[in-house]
């Protein structure tokens, strides 16, 4: 069983930067793929980025350029650092991984194991 554990949220000025981690048990990161989602008050969740087990990575267009997907095979953990903040990217973010929808790596959906999520609020 996949278990995701999520860290490095937290408060930040806008303009700030935060660096949210997400160690993995039950499955070998570096096999699979792996990514973030967010969900912000009264609005659907929605990707982030995402990494292949071959090290492709996917961002939405809102946070190309200042966030980076990253993993570390040795600890088994997958990486998201955010530069330059904006109060819209306040939100809680997901981990995930076992991705089941070929070409579906924008699509909540299509992911079947998530974490239990981590608060990041931008302040302006």
């Amino acid at each position: 069983q996949v278990q995701l554990v999520e860290s490095g949220g937290g408060l930040v000025q806008a303009g700030g930067s935060l660096r949210l981690s997400c160690a993995a048990s039950g499955r070998t990161l570096s096999y699979s793929n792996s990514g973030w989602f967010r969900q912000a008050p009264g609005k659907e969740r929605e990707f982030v980025a995402a990494m292949t087990s071959s090290t492709s990575t996917y961002y939405a267009d809102s946070v190309k350029g200042r966030f980076i997907i990253s993993r570390d095979n040795a600890k088994n953990t997958v990486h998201l650092q955010m530069n330059s903040l904006k109060p819209e990217d306040t939100a809680v973010y997901y981990c995930v991984t076992d991705l089941k929808v070929v070409g579906g790596i924008g699509v909540p959906t299509s992911w079947t194991a998530w974490g239990q999520g981590t608060q990041v609020t931008v302040s302006s």
